[in-house]
């Protein structure tokens, strides 16, 4: 059997190129969270997977464009699970508090999200704005808002002067913050936010503001 090339060696399959990349972000997306865009050091994520610094700057050119795809990865997975959301058979309150606990769950499992967002606001979204995929962020979270505020309109239950970036506003105020300000927010009222035994009710009271507003005539 003949011997391989030392190229054909060295080229990596499909499957593991995917791998890697996963293995990259996902220890990225921890340092750029943990340490900030400035503060993250490719050294150190390379040091980190099974891959080198070489294979990082192969895989996505260079630091910025390295954040950049873990900002667009946090941003599109809570995309996609509200794209996989079926609320247009229930109720519009139903489907409201649907939504607003999609948004609620999800948060509260990835803080990591959270933190990305908070820096990429205190860089002033100068890297977001570089982003292909930027301009089909807002659509998917948009979209299902909009169907269910035409629902509830249409039966006469939601109030006419209020767009679904509002509501987005409003649901997202109230997960991001519960997350971001958990640890200052506890110091200062001794009251985590996150507590297990006060899950159901925060959770419960965002369906409750979002609706109160939404039927307030």
């Amino acid at each position: 059997m003949a011997a391989q090339s030392p190229e054909a060696t060295t080229v990596p399959s499909v499957r593991d190129a995917d791998r890697t990349r996963t293995e990259i972000l996902d220890v990225a997306t921890q340092e750029f969270a943990d340490k900030g865009y400035t503060g993250a050091r490719v050294d150190e994520i390379a040091a980190k997977t099974r891959t080198t610094k070489r294979m990082i700057y192969y895989y996505f050119a260079g630091k910025e464009q390295l954040y950049i795809a873990a900002l667009e990865r946090a941003y599109t997975g809570i995309r996609a699970l509200e794209q996989q959301l079926d609320v247009d058979h229930l109720d519009p309150a139903e489907a409201i508090r649907q939504l607003a606990a999609l948004t609620f769950d999800h948060h509260e499992a990835h803080p990591d999200f959270i933190r990305l967002v908070s820096i990429e606001n205190i860089h002033r979204a100068q890297h977001l704005i570089r982003s292909d995929i930027l301009p089909g962020l807002a659509d998917p979270a948009l979209n299902v808002l909009t169907r269910i505020l035409e629902r509830g309109r249409s039966a006469g239950r939601f109030r006419d002067d209020v767009d679904p970036v509002d509501i987005h506003m409003v649901i997202s105020a109230f997960c991001v913050f519960r997350t971001a300000n958990r640890y200052t927010f506890n110091a200062i009222f001794q009251r985590d936010m996150l507590d297990p035994a006060r899950r159901e009710h925060y959770r419960t009271m965002l369906g409750d503001l979002v609706l109160e507003y939404l039927t307030a005539r």
